[in-house]
């Protein structure tokens, strides 16, 4: 078990840190949600020969104890899922529902890669040559780098932890500094369940220093956060050759359409843009909406956000809780001082929320009468923050929400089956959604986007074989 300041672990063992990280309660300034020592480079490097050491001997365990063990970790997550609710809601600002939801969600990944572990794919083929059989196989890429974000901290790190320790792959995962708490836990629940010393491997610390390590070590990057910082990672690993997976950044397009049914259109366009407090990489950050229905859906959005609770993630009747730090607030603040300087309408929030407790609480803001060329439709904000973008019809507004760098995922409402099929085959977008918010997907089915969202082979469901294996191909004489 971690000690308070012991949440590194490293070949089997917890370990401390030089360098001692305070994180305060985002919903209670005042409160402290843990101290947590940092890893170093060296820690880094240790972890990685731990895991080379290990991976050979879990490379050829048995399918079924891989099975086992991750069996054993999705048990231990659903069993603990209060407590592990409340260590998120206490670091991160995630409401208790929020945190219960995305819990579950990663005790169903984990038990999903139990299955696939037994289900590891090859094929056996014929030969052009006489009595030549030809059989194609996968094996583990080896020491796999994983570097997870903050805002689902414990649903990202399954969906990438899961897979690789699967298919027999040793990991040294970074998680995101600004949630230590529940990594320590996922690192605990994985040492609990059985996972071989050495095999798995966490180190806490900045990006610069830690992820940069971790980058410089790894046989394979699998990273979600910054486009920014997804690019750095894709030239370093292209420099060293190595294989590379990027989920990043999203300026997501909710099209509405005038035959849509309004208040679908209203609670599709709130959940997508403010719940979770907009920390989503699928948020609805840009609603596209026609000549006809524009009027009533911005009306019925403002009245929608009066009716919000913003308020302590720990509370039952909080429905949005704070941003995660000062640093996420003071970046929603300056857009909305980039709207109003673009000459965007303000018709709801950008203040800072003064409630019982200091915390970094915003006001859900929404911007009407703007354009698709302003900054905050092109770039990603990620608070709860939306604008709404007016359009005569439905090929414009197509053309509107392919007008982005980024392409995650994109939703329509409609009534129009035509238009709904149109969308779906043309929308520049990893992920479609019909008369659903952009945000919210399933655990067992594959999770990407392209343009800027995206790099690599997909995450989650089946596929993420792809990434996490080798093919071989085996000739035989017989």
């Amino acid at each position: 078990m971690a000690t308070a300041l012991a949440r590194n672990y490293i070949a089997g063992n917890w370990r401390g840190g030089a360098d001692i990280l305070e994180i305060r309660n985002p919903s209670n300034l005042d409160e402290s949600a843990g101290s947590y020592g940092m890893a170093s480079v060296a820690d880094v490097e240790e972890a990685f020969a731990a895991a080379r050491k290990a991976q050979p001997a879990w490379r050829n365990a048995t399918l079924e104890q891989r099975s086992v063990v991750l069996e054993k970790i999705a048990q231990a997550i659903f069993e603990r899922k209060d407590e592990l609710a409340n260590i998120m809601s206490l670091e991160g600002g995630k409401t208790i529902p929020d945190a219960l939801g995305e819990i579950v969600r990663a005790g169903n990944i984990a038990r999903f890669f139990a299955g696939e572990a037994l289900r590891l794919p090859g094929e056996k083929l014929g030969s052009v040559r006489p009595d030549v059989d030809v059989e194609i196989t996968r094996e583990p890429v080896g020491v796999v780098g994983l570097i997870t974000p903050w805002n689902f901290p414990i649903a990202v790190s399954l969906w990438k932890l899961a897979p690789a320790l699967a298919f027999g792959n040793a990991v040294v995962w970074k998680p995101s500094e600004k949630t230590p708490g529940i990594s320590a836990a996922i690192a605990e629940i994985a040492a609990t369940a059985g996972v071989p010393a050495g095999v798995f491997n966490m180190v806490i610390g900045n990006g610069p220093d830690i992820g940069a390590a971790v980058v410089e070590n790894a046989d394979a990057i699998s990273f979600t956060g910054s486009s920014a910082t997804g690019r750095r990672i894709a030239v370093r690993c292209a420099e060293r050759l190595i294989r590379v997976q990027l989920e990043m950044g999203g300026k997501n397009p909710l099209v509405v359409l005038d035959d849509a049914d309004l208040n679908l259109a209203v609670e599709l366009a709130v959940n997508g843009a403010y719940f979770q407090a907009g920390q989503r990489c699928t948020a609805s950050s840009r609603l596209i909406v026609t000549d006809g229905i524009h009027d009533r859906l911005v009306a019925g959005m403002v009245e929608r956000l009066r009716q919000i609770k913003v308020g302590n993630a720990a509370d039952p009747a909080t429905q949005i809780g704070p941003v995660i730090d000062e640093s996420q607030f003071d970046k929603v603040m300056s857009y909305v001082e980039v709207g109003r300087g673009e000459k965007a309408n303000l018709l709801a929030g950008g203040e800072k929320l003064k409630l019982a407790e200091r915390g970094w609480y915003v006001a859900p803001v929404l911007f009407a009468d703007s354009t698709n060329v302003q900054r905050i439709n092109r770039e990603e904000v990620f608070g709860p923050f939306a604008s709404v973008i007016r359009v005569r019809d439905y090929d414009e507004a197509l053309a509107v929400a392919n007008d982005t760098d980024y392409g995650l995922s994109a939703g329509i409402v409609t009534t129009s089956m035509k238009h709904a099929r149109h969308f779906r085959a043309n929308v520049e977008a990893g992920m479609t959604m019909l008369n659903l918010p952009t945000a919210g997907v399933d655990y067992h089915v594959p999770f990407g986007g392209r343009k800027n969202s995206s790099y690599g082979p997909r995450e989650q469901g089946r596929y993420a074989v792809e990434f996490y294996t080798m093919v071989k191909t085996s000739y035989l004489s017989v």
